[in-house]
C-alpha cells in the first residue's frame, strides 16, 4: 500500500460515501446560514447609520481574520487530526452569530467580523472550507474528484440561494411589530444555531490527519506550482473584493433604491443559477479540461460585470449580473480539483490552505477601497475594476498552466 494513503483512503466505499454526504449537509448549513447573513450585514450596518466607507471597512476586517484562520489552520492541519479543527471552525460560527447582535460600534463590528465566519464575499472561502477539501480528496478517486467538488460547490450555492430568501424575514418580522434591529439580531442568532448543528455533524467525522507521517515541511515537491496557483488566485480574488456580495448588495440598495425581500430574491436567482452551473462545469472539463473550463466560462462573465456597471435601469442591471452568475462561479469546483489534483496525497491540506489564505489576504485589501470607490459620482466603478482585473488573471492562468495536465486529462 503507498504510504501516503491516509486511514479515510482506505475505508470501505459504504463509509466513505456516508463521511462524504455528512460534510455535504455540513456545507449545505453553512451555505444556508451566509446566504441570509451577507445580505442582513450590510442592512444591519446602514439601519446603524454607517455608509459604503465602514462597510468597505468591516468587509475587509472579515477577509482579513479569515486569511489568517485559514493560514492557521492550513499550518496545523497536515500534523494534527482534522476533526477537532472542524468542530473548532463550526464553534466559532455559533460565536460569530452570538456576537454580532450585542455590538452597534463600527470598531466593535470590526472586530467580531475579523475573528468571526460570516464571508462577505459570498464565494467558498472560509476557516472550514480546506478543511473539508481535504477530507472530500481522501475520499475521491481521480475519475470522481471533480464531480465531488462539483456537488460540493452545487448543495451549498443551493442552500445559500435559499439562504437568500431567508434574508427577507426580518421585513415579514418588522411588519408583525418587531423593530427593524431586533429582526436583524434574531437572523444573527439563527446563524449560531446553524454553527452549533455544523459542530454536532463534524463529530461524527472520523478521525483523520492529513497525512500519516509528517513531511519536514507541508509542502514539498509540488510546492513550485502551487506557490505559483497562490498567486494568481490572489489577483483573481483581489478583483472580487470590488464586488463582495455585501458591497454588490450596498450598491443595489443605492443605485437602485433596492428593498431587503427583492434583494433576497435577487440573490436567490444569482446563487440558484450558479448552483446549476457547478454540474455543468464538471462536465465541460471532462471535454475541454479543467484550465479550458476555468478561462473560457470567467472572461464572459466579468465582461457581463462591466456591462452591468453601466446599466440605464434595475431591470437591465439584474439581468447582467444574472447572466454573470450563470458563469462566474464555473472555476469554483474546476479550481479546486485542480489544485486536488497537482499535487501528492500528503500535500493536499496544506495546498488548500496555502491557494486559500493568499487570495483571502487578497480579497481583503479591495472591499475597503471598494467603499470609496462607491462613494464617487460614478458608484458602479467597483464593478469595472472588478471585471478587467479577473480578465487580466483569466489570461494569466491560461498562458501558466495550460500544459500542466491533471491525471486524467494526461495522454490527450
Amino acid at each position: 500500500m503507498d504510504g501516503n494513503e491516509t486511514s479515510i483512503a482506505i475505508e470501505p466505499k459504504p463509509a466513505v460515501t456516508a463521511l462524504i454526504r455528512l460534510l455535504y449537509v455540513a456545507r449545505g448549513l453553512r451555505g444556508f446560514g451566509d446566504g441570509f447573513a451577507i445580505i442582513i450585514l450590510p442592512a444591519y450596518m446602514t439601519a446603524l447609520g454607517y455608509d459604503a466607507v465602514a462597510v468597505g471597512i468591516v468587509a475587509t476586517a472579515s477577509l482579513l481574520g479569515t486569511a489568517l484562520l485559514t493560514l492557521v489552520t492550513g499550518w496545523i492541519a497536515p500534523r494534527y487530526d482534522l476533526r477537532p479543527l472542524l468542530i473548532a471552525g463550526a464553534g466559532l460560527m455559533a460565536a460569530t452569530g452570538v456576537a454580532f447582535p450585542g455590538v452597534e460600534h463600527v470598531v466593535l463590528i470590526a472586530l467580531v467580523a475579523f475573528i468571526g465566519t460570516i464571508n462577505p464575499s459570498g464565494g467558498d472561502l472560509g476557516v472550514l472550507v480546506p478543511l473539508e477539501h481535504a477530507v472530500l480528496a481522501h475520499g475521491a478517486t481521480d475519475q470522481r474528484r471533480t464531480q465531488v467538488f462539483a456537488r460540493y460547490s452545487l448543495i451549498g450555492a443551493l442552500c445559500t440561494a435559499a439562504g437568500s430568501l431567508a434574508a427577507s424575514l426580518p421585513d415579514w418580522l418588522v411588519a408583525g411589530g418587531t423593530t427593524q434591529l431586533a429582526a436583524f439580531r434574531l437572523m444573527f442568532y439563527a446563524y449560531a444555531v446553524l454553527g452549533i448543528v455544523c459542530a454536532m455533524l463534524y463529530r461524527y467525522v472520523p478521525h483523520t490527519r492529513g497525512e500519516e507521517t509528517p513531511p519536514q515541511t507541508p509542502l514539498g515537491p509540488s510546492r513550485s506550482t502551487v506557490y505559483k496557483l497562490a498567486a494568481l488566485f490572489s489577483i483573481d480574488s483581489f478583483a472580487g473584493g470590488f464586488v463582495a456580495q455585501s458591497l454588490l448588495v450596498l450598491w443595489l440598495f443605492e443605485r437602485f433604491d433596492l428593498s431587503l425581500s427583492a434583494a433576497g430574491l435577487f440573490f436567490f436567482w444569482s446563487s440558484t443559477l450558479s448552483a446549476f452551473s457547478y454540474p455543468v462545469a464538471a462536465w465541460i472539463a471532462k471535454r475541454i479540461g479543467l484550465v479550458n473550463t476555468m478561462v473560457f466560462t470567467h472572461i464572459p462573465s466579468s465582461i457581463f460585470l462591466i456591462l452591468a456597471a453601466f446599466a440605464p435601469d434595475l431591470y437591465v442591471a439584474l439581468a447582467l449580473l444574472l447572466m454573470r452568475s450563470a458563469l462566474s462561479q464555473m472555476d469554483v469546483p474546476t479550481r479546486t480539483s485542480y489544485v486536488m489534483a497537482v499535487v501528492t496525497p500528503a500535500e493536499r491540506p496544506a495546498a488548500a490552505s496555502v491557494t486559500a489564505v493568499p487570495r483571502s489576504l487578497a480579497s481583503a485589501i479591495s472591499p475597503a477601497i471598494s467603499g470609496v470607490l462607491m462613494m464617487t459620482s460614478f458608484g458602479g466603478l467597483p464593478l469595472v475594476v472588478c471585471g478587467t482585473l479577473k480578465i487580466a488573471y483569466d489570461l494569466a492562468l491560461l498562458l501558466s498552466f495550460r500544459h500542466i495536465k491533471p491525471p486524467e486529462e494526461r495522454g490527450r
